[in-house]
């Protein structure tokens, strides 16, 4: 027999979970938008805010762990169970309840992922943009590194610059 109190916990703990996955998808949104603008004052800010819903994900992982442990032990599973097989060997309504909650949860990593890369993309193309308009101003500079490691460097050349804008 399925134990509702252990049953009900660990629906909680997902409940949370979800609500933190979706936090980070809205926080990782707004990373990826204030790169796209370019406003990179709020960089840090949003990057903090990101760090600390990790965090509370982490916290509620270990959480999630042991109330599907304990889920896992009133149906005759073993310890660490996969969520959708925890939900197989429940009837229903814990089942549907359990598969909504890894269906919602499944979505949203897919989403984070997908919103991490674009970030990353933008991170990566405003590193190149900056490199490249440096090396414009300085002249000379580290080019890229050839194969054994060496250093290849650019040589100057010469640079219009319109001193009217």
């Amino acid at each position: 027999m399925v134990d509702m109190i252990g049953m009900d916990r660990l629906s909680q703990v997902l409940w949370r979970e979800r609500e933190l996955l979706e936090t980070l998808a809205y926080k990782l949104d707004i990373e990826r938008m204030v790169l796209a603008t370019g406003r990179t004052r709020w960089l840090v800010n949003v990057t903090r805010e990101i760090e600390e819903v990790l965090e509370d994900l982490r916290a509620t992982e270990v959480l999630r762990a042991t109330a599907a442990d304990e889920a896992a032990e009133s149906v005759g599973m073993a310890p660490n169970p996969a969520l959708a097989a925890l939900a197989d060997a429940c009837d229903d309504p814990w089942r549907g309840i359990l598969m909504d909650h890894r269906d919602t949860m499944i979505n949203l990593a897919r989403e984070i992922s997908e919103t991490s890369e674009e970030a990353r993309g933008l991170i990566t193309a405003g590193y190149r943009s900056a490199r490249e308009t440096l090396l414009a101003i300085g002249g000379t500079g580290t080019e890229s590194y050839s194969p054994n490691g060496t250093a290849v460097v650019e040589t100057r050349r010469s640079r219009l610059l319109d001193r009217s804008l």
